[in-house]
């Protein structure tokens, strides 16, 4: 019988060897910490991150009744914290239109910071990541300042750069139904810590137009316009990211961002192949930073898993060198210290 297509390019492409870290551009972006291995969103997943070699951490950004800058994944809060058993909150439940989406649950901008801390963070799969879940209650939410204060402590103490790539989230929709201008929010944040220029290790990062055009006239740092398939950005409802990918939406995009953070699904056809959207990226003057890359089975092509377990751990080093050989800059990972040990062509 004859391999499939997408069997037979992983098979090519694994085989190559990703040059070491000393030499290389490819930049290695923690997704929300290193999320595989402490609950996401935490000082401690953050420093993991960092000490395993990570070059930017990410911090997904959501806002305060009081108009401070909080990390969390989203504005609802329970499936990072323990609020739905909180009795003293109980009364804050409600339920939202986000981005089109009904959602019930704690939202963070009905929070004061004060009452946001007594909240403790837990595992988001802790199905999945049971060994995540022994965190579980030990961390509070942190706020952006924490985090800065974290990484300035960290570059002290590691001797290197490390990179912020923050992501706005929701922004059109804070500005709308609470008031709430999160782009201005992080622009005060990133000037008050003098990194808002061209040469700071920051990227930020949203799925909207909008808020990145506002970006752009207000600070240096690059700029990252998020891309997924079958949707398109909830401030243009006119248009999809595919729409938005072709090559003259791309000479568009480059005109307020300097990169596309995309979907892996985006950059590969059905079978394995390139799609081609690196290529064009690249010809518009756009950087390509993929997302996202997880060790466990379920999240890696059939080839690279190992053993038969959902969760077990696959080829993490064989799906960095199919990245690499696609011409990608970089990629988001929930497991930082494997990503730089493929990159360092190590087991």
């Amino acid at each position: 019988m004859v391999r499939s297509a997408f069997l037979i390019v992983l098979a090519a492409l694994v085989g190559l060897e990703a040059p070491a870290r000393a030499d290389d551009a490819f930049l290695v972006i923690a997704h929300r910490g290193a999320s595989g291995d402490r609950p996401e969103h935490t000082l401690a997943a953050y420093e993991r991150a960092i000490d395993q070699g990570a070059d930017y951490i990410e911090p997904d950004l959501v806002v305060t009744k009081d108009n401070v800058l909080v990390v969390r994944h989203e504005n609802e809060l329970s499936d990072t914290t323990d609020v739905a058993s909180r009795e003293d909150f109980s009364d804050r439940r409600r339920s939202k239109t986000i981005d089109g989406v009904l959602v019930s649950g704690w939202f963070a901008e009905d929070f004061t910071l004060a009452e946001l801390r007594t909240l403790r963070a837990r595992e988001r799969l802790s199905g999945f990541r049971p060994g995540n879940a022994r965190f579980d209650g030990l961390y509070p939410v942190p706020t952006f300042a924490e985090v800065l204060q974290l990484v300035r402590a960290k570059q002290a103490e590691a001797g290197r750069r490390i990179g912020l790539y923050p992501e706005l989230k929701h922004p059109e929709f804070l500005l709308q139904e609470a008031g709430i201008d999160s782009v201005d929010l992080l622009v005060t944040a990133l000037r008050e810590a003098d990194l808002d220029d061209a040469d700071d290790a920051v990227f930020v990062q949203s799925f909207e137009v909008g808020p990145l055009r506002r970006l752009d006239k207000m600070i240096d740092v690059p700029l990252v316009l998020l891309v997924k398939p079958g949707a398109g950005p909830v401030d243009e409802p006119a248009l999809t990211y595919e729409d938005m990918l072709t090559p003259t939406g791309l000479a568009e995009i480059a005109t307020y961002a300097d990169a596309i953070g995309a979907d892996l699904q985006l950059l590969f056809g059905p079978e394995g192949v390139p799609s081609g959207l690196v290529d064009d990226a690249h010809a518009a003057g756009l950087k390509v930073h993929g997302w996202t890359v997880r060790k466990e089975n379920a999240y890696l092509p059939p080839m690279l898993r190992r053993g038969t377990a959902e969760n077990g751990t696959g080829d993490v080093r064989g799906m960095v060198s199919i990245l690499k050989a696609a011409g990608l800059d970089g990629v988001f990972t929930d497991d930082p210290g494997l990503v730089v040990r493929a990159l360092a062509g190590k087991e």
